[in-house]
């Protein structure tokens, strides 16, 4: 099979091209290069709730078994392998170094920091001396060809950051350079964007990042521009109240400031998504989630953004100024544009 190239994937990984059917496509194509390099992968879960592993098996094209027995080489899994304890933290040394740049890291969860990491052991060295996820992390990251941060915990500290955060739960930001992570947030990520990731690395090596770390050919846009509802925000028409119709900004929907490609993929093979289902976006694959997205379902209040300070009604259009991909200004004058035929006020009576 002919390989394609770096341009002609980034095409077919693009959410468009997977709304249109080019999933099992690109990852056919991406499966007969796994098949000849099958990666060797070490993937280490931190604090967290293992949410993001059960989105990576929810994996359709490739399917997870596929993905796990044929495309790349799962070295080490806390929950998939049976390797635990002692005996893991010496081989998995063992196999960092005699694999020196030729495996990727993957780490699931945050970090805690507090006391030198002591509140998160992994297990004992050969010598029967703690090791702590910190220490273990930075090791293997050390010698690894790519560190790849999956979900919003390992990436900026996630829900196991808010605060009062006694712990001090980090991202790998806190932990490496920017320049040696892939971030892949989300609470949790889509199946597609772990596995893009991982297959762009071995084919092509480290895919364009934007400047939190996140492959821009999944985190370009904002939510809010391909928003099924953003018709009615055009329209300064919102909903009050769940299951009615119209945009839910004043339900706490924080689109308007979230990138990510969901509202064109969608999630659970194609079927739906979190505005779909009624339910605003929460903001989950940003840096400043959950701490400056909550409450989840209470309109944004004034948010603090490098060099801003605006309200939700602004927030989306001075950062689609900054990123190029902005948001058309929400005036009141939208309303009178007529491309809402059929929407009723609360008087019951429909538009003319």
């Amino acid at each position: 099979m002919k390989r394609l190239t770096r341009r002609e994937f980034l095409k077919l990984c693009a959410a468009g091209a997977i709304a249109v059917g080019g999933s099992s496509t690109l990852f056919a194509i991406a499966a007969e290069a796994f098949q000849k390099s099958r990666q060797s992968v070490v993937w280490v879960q931190g604090a967290g709730c293992a949410g993001c592993s059960s989105s990576m098996l929810n994996t359709v094209e490739p399917e997870a078994r596929e993905l796990l027995k044929k495309l790349i080489n799962l070295h080490f899994h806390p929950v998939l392998t049976e390797l635990q304890g002692f005996k893991s933290i010496v081989k998995q040394y063992a196999f960092a170094r005699e694999n020196q740049g030729r495996f990727i890291l993957v780490v699931e969860g945050a970090i805690p920091k507090a006391e030198k990491g002591q509140y998160f052991v992994v297990g004992d060295d050969e010598n029967g001396s703690p090791v702590a996820l910190t220490e273990f992390i930075k090791k293997l990251g050390d010698m690894a060809q790519s560190v790849v941060a999956l979900g919003s915990c390992a990436c900026y500290g996630g829900l196991l950051s808010v605060k009062p955060n006694p712990l001090d739960n980090t991202g790998l930001d806190k932990i490496f350079t920017q320049n040696k992570v892939i971030n892949i947030p989300g609470c949790p990520p889509h199946p597609d964007w772990v596995v893009g990731t991982l297959a762009h690395l071995i084919l092509y090596g480290m895919p364009e990042l934007d400047d939190y770390g996140r492959p821009q050919v999944f985190y370009r846009g904002l939510i809010h521009n391909n928003c099924p509802r953003r018709q009615y925000f055009d329209n300064s028409l919102f909903a009050t109240s769940f299951g009615e119709e119209g945009c839910l900004l004043e339900l706490g929907c924080k689109g308007p400031l979230t990138h990510g490609d969901c509202s064109v993929r969608l999630w659970n093979n194609g079927k739906s998504w979190c505005v779909q289902s009624g339910s605003p976006c929460i903001g989950c694959t940003e840096p400043i989630f959950p701490n400056l997205t909550m409450p989840f379902y209470t309109r944004m209040p004034r948010i603090d953004l490098p060099g801003i300070n605006s309200t939700a009604d602004t927030i989306g259009l001075t950062l689609g100024i900054a990123t190029g991909v902005g948001l058309t200004a929400h005036l009141a004058g939208n309303a009178l544009t007529g491309r809402l035929a059929g929407w009723r006020k609360k008087g019951g009576e429909p538009d003319e």
